[in-house]
């Protein structure tokens, strides 16, 4: 049965940590690896049930019969003959001992439930990742969109202050269409600008499983300061984060199971010692029909009888030749474990190089939202000063019109460096395995 949809409100404001709980709700990921976590799980018992005896009821029943004539000397003598009956029996199947072949394959059957466990964990932290950097990138969109705005507000006032200029004969017409070009420029970035940010927004929905018909208010980022004093050395990070990653887990524990399964098959050459037994009931009727006296009816013979038996067998079952089968089994096991050695330190590999790239993005993230700050104030002062200047009389449009472009390109800078910072943290935790468990 699917889940239950959840009722999304569109007079709240959801911030990330609830749209990361509504696509743990929503999101198919989640589900499937808890499906396959649990089919896993399922394993794991079946092959602990292997410890156990089999118990087995049978119930036969049948019938059989004969009719017909001979012939003696000359004579015709008719006679006819029928059995039936039923067998109740129940067996009992256990082994005893098999040197170790039950206990590798339970260890086995543990540690892929251990590592799909494990799987599911990193499930749900691709999920929480995509939906923080589908958070961030909307954040981002949402930015750019305001700081468009905003661009186009200065050049309106731009163009508001040149047309008095020239309606005062202190402008030109040049002037004039140099401000009209810039607001048309500014007008143009608001309508990409808004493209964009509903082009993340519906990013967004998919990353939290909602459709994409919803509609629903996200929640702004609450600007704080930033810093790398928080940053450990890169070389206890990789440390730290071998010893944690979902993914480097899963595949330790994978490569467990694969030494178990050799030993399992290693196991198939060796005796079986096995405990055997049965009873039964068994009950049946023979009836025969004699040889007939003259002038007589024919007589009918009638044996019925029931008993009860039962049988208790120790046994060992030795390997002798089976074609090579069991050796072949062995060959494939040991592949089998060297390719999830050999997986294993790609994995290891591979995450210390995400690791190490995404620490890098991060610093240079961080480094350049403080260099966007003092950017975004310079250029404001800079802005505010050339414009109040050409509205005095004193400077020219074409400075202001620079001023106001660097203004906008500041200001862009700042929001992709603190929403890119954002995304790098978010980056950094995912590879490190920390996601979902880092502080707030």
């Amino acid at each position: 049965m699917p889940a239950p949809r959840t009722a999304l409100s569109r007079d709240h404001e959801y911030d990330l940590v609830e749209l990361i709980d509504i696509a743990e709700r929503e999101n198919p990921e989640t589900r499937l690896a808890w499906e396959r976590a649990r089919n896993v799980a399922i394993g794991e018992g079946m092959a602990a049930s292997t410890y156990l005896p089999v118990i087995t009821a049978n119930v036969l029943g049948g019938y059989q019969g004969a009719n017909g004539q001979n012939s003696i000397f000359g004579a015709t003598v008719p006679g006819s003959g029928n059995v039936f009956g039923s067998v109740e029996a129940v067996s009992v199947e256990w082994l005893l001992f098999d040197f170790g072949g039950r206990k590798n394959i339970v260890g086995a059957a543990r540690k892929l439930t251990d590592a799909s466990n494990i799987a599911f964990t990193g499930a749900h932290q691709q999920v929480i990742y995509a939906v923080s950097v589908a958070y961030y990138a909307y954040v981002a969109a949402v930015e750019r969109h305001l700081t468009a705005i905003r661009a186009l507000t200065n050049a309106k006032e731009i163009e508001a202050a040149t047309e008095a200029r020239y309606n005062h004969g202190e402008g030109t017409v040049i002037e004039t269409a140099q401000t009209r070009n810039l607001s048309a420029q500014a007008q143009f970035t608001v309508v990409n600008t808004q493209g964009a940010e509903q082009q993340a927004y519906a990013t967004l929905l998919a990353a939290t499983g909602v459709s994409p018909l919803e509609t629903i208010r996200i929640a702004p980022v609450m600007h704080h300061s930033l810093s790398t004093d928080n940053l450990a050395p890169v070389d206890q990070i990789v440390r730290e984060a071998l010893a944690r990653r979902p993914d480097v887990l899963a595949s330790y524990n994978t490569l467990q199971a694969s030494q178990s399964s050799v030993r399992v098959a290693e196991a198939q050459n060796r005796p079986k010692i096995f405990l055997s037994g049965t009873g039964a009931y068994v009950n049946g009727q023979l009836g025969l029909t004699a040889v007939p006296a003259i002038g007589e009816q024919l007589p009918t013979l009638n044996i019925t009888g029931n008993q009860w038996n039962g049988t208790v067998l120790v046994g060992m079952s030795i390997p002798i030749f089976d074609g090579h089968r069991r050796a072949n089994a062995i060959r494939q096991a040991k592949n089998n474990e060297d390719k999830a050695s050999a997986t294993l330190d790609q994995l290891r590999l591979n995450a210390m190089r995400e690791i190490v790239s995404a620490q890098i993005a991060l610093r240079t993230s961080l480094a350049a939202n403080d260099a966007a700050l003092v950017l975004k104030a310079a250029a404001q002062t800079s802005y505010d000063a050339t414009l109040d200047s050409y509205k005095q009389g004193v400077g020219t449009v074409t400075a202001t019109v620079d001023a106001e472009t660097h203004l906008f390109q500041a200001e862009l800078a700042e929001d992709d460096a603190y929403t890119s910072a954002l995304s790098a943290a978010a980056t950094i935790a995912f590879a490190t395995g920390t996601l979902g468990t880092a502080p707030r």
